[in-house]
């Protein structure tokens, strides 16, 4: 019976470990299956966003690509259209050389024609003019026979009377200039003595001379002195005669020098020989563009160089014609002293006196800055400094307190105000302070300058230009004025009247240059 229990209990234990086998195998094989379930869906999950992420790169890869044509489209509609509009303008430049050659050759057939009537004309003239020489030829033999019977003198005598009279007349003036130049000699001699010292130190003080005489250009290297000197020099040639600017090539290395006594010219030279250095094109027809466009921008540049001194001395709401006149006076100098300098000086001193006195010092310091105005135009036109500064000043609405002090900083007029006493003495100051002013550039200008309008009065002349520091007067005439027999004359009556009017160490070379163009293309 105990056995049979405890076999009972041990079929029990077994039944019960069975079922909690089959318990726990029904439960792993439920988890099993809701993990395959979880990684199924899991899975699909990732498939369907792989989906959405390869959509989308698909869309941005086609909106990339739609960018990327629609640039290259648009890059090459402008190119295309940048092609036509060349194109357009090569047909139109083409259309526009091809009605100038059909004009041309019209022309150069009505030249032709016009030639052919002109032979014509000279072999008719050619009979005629021997017609005349034969009657003229038999009316001088008659003429001279009758001369002869006149006088009494057969030709040879006549012209042994007429050597006789001219070698005594050649003798009188001879010992007439002997005296005159040993009373000379007696009566001047401190002056002399004076203008010999004067020269000795001029000699010394060489880099002033230099400073305001000569511009020196830079060049980017040494091979740009032969295009500028052109085939046979013709580019020297034509650059010193557009500008009356002296153009030096030396051994200077990378340099070029420009001498001229007239600053305004120098400078006018300098900007378009730097034009003509960059742009490569040197030759004489592009010298003459480029020397009329820079004359054409230099009106620009004294305006702005005109307001930038009147703003340095506080004067803002100047004329601006007075402005380029201002602007003007930095190219004057008045014995050796810039012009524009002591005008801006002489301001400044009106300024700080009038403030000390109590009196107006905007008044004083305005008509310090423009009491010298009259020299920028007194080279051009007649009259005093002070009248044609008077005139200016009047033109361009400045007040009747400032013309006042500006006409009396020389003493011509008394002095009513305090002011025109104040400008009156600055310019004084100014002028007197030690290093101010050197007369010895002033009397060489002077001299330069009544060289070319000593030449300038003869009839026929274009150009004058004193070159050479003085050695040399280049006066360019008027072809169809004066014949080549001309020029020679006039060469010779301006060496004549420089000689009589004007004093000069050495001697003065006198060129006289006329040119004809003719200009035809060969085709």
């Amino acid at each position: 019976m105990e056995l049979l229990v405890a076999a009972v209990g041990l079929l029990l234990l077994a039944l019960f470990g069975l079922v909690a086998v089959w318990a726990l195998w029904r439960r792993s094989r439920g988890a099993a299956a809701r993990v395959i379930a979880n990684a199924e869906k899991e899975a699909a999950r990732v498939v369907a966003r792989a989906e959405i992420d390869g959509q989308r790169i698909q869309k941005d890869v086609e909106i990339l690509a739609r960018e990327r044509l629609l640039t290259a489209r648009t890059e090459f509609e402008r190119e295309s259209r940048e092609q036509r509009l060349e194109l357009s303008g090569l047909e139109h430049r083409l259309a526009e050389q091809e009605a100038g050659l059909e004009d041309r050759v019209g022309s150069v057939a009505e030249r032709e024609q016009a030639i052919a009537g002109v032979e014509s004309d000279l072999q008719e003239r050619e009979g005629q003019l021997g017609a005349r020489e034969e009657e003229l030829g038999s009316a001088i033999s008659e003429q001279r026979i009758r001369l002869e019977q006149i006088a009494g003198l057969t030709v040879e005598q006549a012209k042994g009377e007429l050597l006789r009279s001219m070698e005594n007349e050649a003798r009188m003036d001879a010992a007439n200039l002997v005296k005159r130049i040993e009373e000379e000699t007696i009566e001047k001699s401190k002056e002399k003595a004076r203008r010999v010292i004067s020269m000795a130190i001029q000699r010394i003080a060489s880099e002033h001379v230099v400073e305001t005489t000569v511009s020196v250009v830079d060049l980017p290297s040494d091979e740009m002195k032969g295009r500028i000197i052109g085939r046979e020099g013709r580019n020297i040639r034509a650059f010193e005669q557009a500008t009356g600017v002296d153009l030096i090539v030396d051994d200077t290395p990378g340099a070029v020098i420009l001498s001229c006594f007239e600053p305004v010219r120098r400078e006018i030279a300098r900007l378009a020989l730097g034009n003509l250095i960059q742009d490569g094109r040197i030759h004489p027809g592009r010298i003459e563009e480029l020397v009329a466009k820079v004359q054409a921008e230099m009106e620009e540049k004294l305006l702005s160089d005109g307001e930038a001194a009147a703003l340095e001395v506080g004067i803002p709401d100047l004329h601006p014609e007075l402005l380029k006149l201002v602007g003007r006076l930095q190219f004057r100098s008045s014995y050796g002293q810039n012009a524009l300098k002591h005008s801006m000086e002489v301001a400044w001193l009106s300024h700080h006196m009038a403030a000390e006195l109590g009196a107006d010092a905007q008044i004083a310091k305005r008509a310090g800055l423009v009491h010298d105005i009259g020299k920028a135009v007194d080279r051009d036109m007649d009259g005093t400094h002070l009248e044609l500064g008077r005139d200016l000043l009047r033109k361009y609405g400045e007040g009747d307190q400032v013309i006042h002090a500006m006409e009396c900083h020389h003493g011509d007029y008394d002095p009513q105000s305090v002011e025109a006493v104040l400008v009156t003495a600055a310019d004084a100051l100014s002028a007197a302070r030690p290093g101010a002013r050197r007369e010895i550039l002033e009397n060489y200008i002077k001299r330069l300058e009544k060289l070319e309008s000593m030449a300038a009065d003869f009839k026929g002349v274009e150009k004058v230009y004193a070159i050479q520091a003085g050695r040399e007067l280049r006066i360019v005439v008027e072809s169809e004025k004066l014949s080549d027999e001309d020029a020679i004359w006039l060469a010779r009556d301006v060496a004549k009247k420089v000689e009589a009017e004007l004093t000069y160490p050495g001697q003065i070379r006198v060129t006289v240059i006329r040119e004809t163009r003719a200009v035809e293309y060969a085709r």
